[in-house]
């Protein structure tokens, strides 16, 4: 379409340049849209009307229009609203169309005719397409005739299609806003799935009047649940733990009733897994009875082991502590009646009890389960007595003793080491020490190990037993059952030592 290049007037500029009325067309997104079919339709029909060889739809911003359809006419380009009729028609009151009989005889439009497909334009009768209460544009048509009146009829038929337009745009931007936010929720939907399959976190809605659970996947699986088709919530419940269940009913009834939000820790129905559960209320009716529950499941059962076995290893840790105390408070008790002197009450106390303090420190770095027969030995004789057997000869499987066992044989060993210092077989240069032991099944399974002196002075018997020979005898008293036999013969002292070992020791 040719324009005229002439100033518009300055009431229409004003319209044209009213900041709300471009911000709705901006937010419109209807510019440079594709071709519509409906709008379309309404071209033809309003050219129809009125007989006219062209209809347009041109939607007008501060200095162009953009056409959405025309009639009669092809690959219709964008123009200046400069000495445009359809700006002229945006400055008309509401629902006022703007009529132009001929536009070569009409003083605002004289001068430079309009064209349209090579052909003047004389007739022009436009309606404002008002959308949120602006004028966005016009439907208009057009005629390379001019006309001595326009029909009223044919005008209300106009402004009435225009209306429609002005429904048509309104409607498919909800659309278009509503398909946009449609994917935007898909994406959102899978991205919450993602997280929420990524934590193993059950997500789940109850829809309480009717009883059916919709669900992810991870809580179907969390709870045994069929992988497809509905679920209601006594399924919920019977894959939990019969003992655990009345416990989330009242949870839940809580809730129903108070509002307040329920956690539930319980069982699967196997017991082999911990679940917990937290939901709450988020939607009620008028009368305020529970309509949607929404919540999300875990699974805690590491946690709870974890928890377990660290309450587990705190009962062990404190058995031990008041053992070990309590061996040390006997220990230190006997020391100072036979060492009253407190020079030599340090000297034999801190021996006894750097042994008990070397069994804890393996016992601790084994989180208690255990110590081997080598690291007993080792504490003792040094890290090297295999390397090295010279003055001491070791035979045996280096089996894992039991806590109790390894305190008490380390208790024994190192009186046992102190006395073939002091009075026997390391005494001198030449004596030996042998040390064997084996694993005895008869009358239970048992560990029976012999220490044996040679070579070192002669040995007679003491008259009285010192406190080390009675550590020796003593120290397995925690082991049930066990025997020590302590031997003073002439070519070296003896000991025979016997205590039952678990299965897997």
């Amino acid at each position: 379409m040719a324009d005229i290049q002439r100033s518009l007037p300055s009431h229409i500029r004003q319209v044209l340049e009213e900041p709300e009325r471009l911000a709705v067309l901006q937010s419109l997104e209807v510019l440079n849209a594709e071709p519509d079919a409906d709008f379309d339709r309404v071209t033809r029909i309003a050219a129809g009307v009125f007989g006219a060889k062209f209809a347009l739809l041109p939607l007008l911003d501060a200095e162009q229009q953009w056409f959405r359809s025309s009639f009669g006419v092809n690959d219709l380009q964008g123009s200046p609203v400069e000495g445009s009729f359809c700006a002229y028609t945006l400055a008309q009151p509401a629902s006022e169309p703007f009529v132009v009989l001929d536009a070569a005889a009409d003083p605002r439009f004289a001068g430079k005719p309009f064209s349209l497909g090579g052909q003047p334009v004389r007739f022009y009768a436009g309606a404002s397409i008002v959308v949120r209460g602006q004028r966005l544009g016009s439907l208009c048509v057009l005629d390379s005739e001019p006309r001595p009146e326009a029909d009223a009829d044919q005008l209300s038929q106009l402004v009435d299609l225009a209306e429609v337009v002005a429904s048509l745009i309104a409607l498919k931007d909800e659309a278009r806003v509503r398909a946009r936010t449609a994917a935007a929720l898909i994406r959102e939907e899978w991205r919450h799935a993602l997280t929420l399959e990524a934590g193993k976190v059950g997500s789940w809605i109850w829809d309480v009047p009717s009883g059916e659970f919709t669900c992810n996947d991870t809580f179907r699986r969390m709870y045994g649940l069929p992988e497809s088709g509905p679920i209601d919530a006594q399924q919920v419940l019977n894959s939990l733990h019969a003992n655990d269940q009345e416990r989330l009913r009242e949870e839940i009834r809580g809730t129903l009733e108070e509002g307040a939000d329920f956690d539930v820790e319980a069982r699967s129905a196997d017991a082999t897994r911990w679940l917990a559960m937290r939901g709450r209320v988020y939607q009620r009716d008028a009368n305020g009875m529970p309509l949607v529950m929404m919540g999300a499941s875990t699974d805690i059962s590491e946690n709870k082991l974890s928890a377990d076995n660290t309450r587990l290893l705190l009962r062990e840790l404190n058995h031990r502590v008041k053992n070990t105390l309590a061996m040390i408070q006997s220990v230190a008790r006997q020391t100072i009646r036979q060492n009253p002197d407190p020079q030599s009450f340090i000297e034999a106390f801190s021996g006894r009890l750097k042994t008990i303090s070397d069994a804890h420190v393996l016992l601790a770095n084994r989180d208690w389960s255990g110590v081997t027969m080598y690291e007993v030995i080792g504490s003792q004789f040094g890290p090297d007595f295999l390397e090295d057997p010279d003055r001491a000869h070791v035979a045996g499987e280096n089996i894992m003793l039991p806590a109790d066992h390894a305190l008490g044989l380390g208790l024994i060993l190192h009186e046992l080491t102190t006395n073939t210092h002091r009075y026997g077989a390391w005494a001198n240069e030449n004596g030996v020490v042998d040390l064997a032991w084996e694993i005895t099944d008869k009358p239970v399974r048992g560990l029976s190990l012999n220490w044996r002196e040679r070579g070192g002075p002669r040995v007679s018997e003491p008259t009285e037993y010192g406190l080390g020979a009675r550590l020796i005898e003593r120290s397995l008293a925690k082991v049930l059952d066990s025997k020590v036999d302590l031997r003073f013969n002439p070519a070296g002292v003896e000991a025979s030592i016997w205590m039952p070992l678990p299965e897997e020791a």
